[in-house]
């Protein structure tokens, strides 16, 4: 089993108020699946994928990837899980600005340990697999919104993760060019048995592509399709 969550919940505390996230929520994911997280604004989705990918802990409950329990991984433990374990893809691209496409992936490289040789050659290949072939040498604003997607594609496949996080990453994109990052995304799966949790408000969209879709309402899974 690539990933096990059990019981999961996440409470933030504001002074002396608790404000719930996650309550109970529970489901488990075989290599190679495509799930989706479906909900509302503040129900709880990019939550649930920030806990999956090590960027916060939860409150009870448990995650085990690939069966060992994240609350049992320290400090480094939790960055080489975020490093290796997962690649994570955001809606607002988080590329940084001051480099190339290929800067961006190399960088993603140079902290997985690569040599400067491997980070040039795989950097490359990445772009290429997603069609920037062209583009290695442009930045982020003589890209296009959907060719930045596919940089930030390609660096969260840097480190070749088991699972890839995306986070709403067509939220910014007009209708026709999220139509071609989910495809890629699909591919991707279909292609390279890439496991894939697709964070998404869009139903139509996450029938269309996934295995299984988790609908969340409050904090809580309602459906568990």
């Amino acid at each position: 089993m690539l990933l096990e969550v059990s019981h999961l919940s996440k409470i933030y505390r504001k002074g002396k108020i608790e404000i719930p996230a996650l309550s109970n929520v529970s489901f488990s994911m075989q290599s190679g699946d495509f799930f989706s997280i479906v909900g509302r604004s503040g129900s709880g989705k990019s939550t649930l994928l920030n806990l999956v990918g090590g960027l916060d802990r939860g409150s009870s409950g448990s995650i085990r990837f690939e069966g060992r329990d994240m609350a049992g991984m320290n400090r480094q433990e939790m960055a080489m899980h975020r490093r290796f374990s997962v690649g994570m893809i955001f809606q607002s691209f988080n590329l940084i600005h001051s480099r190339t496409a290929h800067e961006n992936v190399e960088l993603a490289l140079a902290f997985g340990g690569a040599s400067r040789t491997k980070r040039r050659q795989v950097a490359r290949e990445l772009l290429g697999s997603v069609g920037l072939q062209d583009r290695v040498d442009h930045r982020p604003d003589e890209l296009s919104g959907g060719e930045t997607q596919r940089v930030a594609i390609a660096r969260a496949l840097a480190n070749n993760p088991r699972v890839l996080l995306a986070d709403e990453p067509t939220g910014n994109l007009d209708s026709e060019t999220s139509a071609e990052i989910v495809a890629l995304l699909k591919r991707l799966n279909k292609d390279h048995r890439l496991s894939i949790i697709l964070v998404t408000h869009d139903q139509e969209t996450a029938e269309a592509v996934s295995d299984r879709i988790i609908r969340l309402k409050d904090g809580q899974v309602v459906e568990f399709l």
